[in-house]
């Protein structure tokens, strides 16, 4: 942990400076820095790479249960907390399904509208009775509402 802190902000500060502030030997840093990484390191590296593939593919929106079991899937054998350790590691996490907020409040004291129509939609004429409906639809920059207003003869929207 020392040593990768050194050389991390050796290009910083003198690595000297940096061993006797840390209380190691600058012999201890420079053999560190010259061993290979270990096996469970790199084996770490590949695995890290094919969870950072499998999150791109699924838009972001897969976590480690299902990272590890696409992992799995192409043959590959690992525990799932290896894989949510390596999404922890690379800063990968599944986007959140936003919670389903209700917008209708049916419970209120205010007065309803009579039921003109009676559940008679059918009509001979145009003009005798106008419907409508509103509907919230989601876009990137907000909620956008769309009302329509149908002519139950003609079926034709009015406006």
């Amino acid at each position: 942990m020392r040593f990768a802190f050194i050389a991390t902000e050796k290009a910083a500060f003198p690595v000297r400076l940096l061993c006797r502030t840390l209380q190691v030997s600058r012999a201890g840093f420079y053999a560190w820095q010259a061993r290979p990484p270990a096996p469970r390191g790199q084996a770490d590296e590949r695995l890290g790479l094919e969870i950072a593939v499998i999150h791109a593919e699924s838009r972001q929106r897969y976590g480690s249960p299902r990272i590890h079991a696409e992992l799995v899937d192409r043959g590959c054998r690992t525990s799932r907390k290896r894989v949510a350790r390596l999404m922890r590691v690379r800063g990968l996490a599944a986007r959140r399904r936003r919670r389903f907020r209700v917008t209708t409040h049916s419970r209120h004291p205010f007065p309803v509208a009579p039921n003109v129509l009676a559940r008679q939609f059918e009509r001979a004429a145009p003009d005798q009775a106008w419907v409508t409906d509103i509907t919230y639809i989601p876009t990137g920059e907000g909620w956008l509402y769309l009302a329509v207003i149908l002519d139950l003869c003609s079926r034709f929207a009015v406006g």
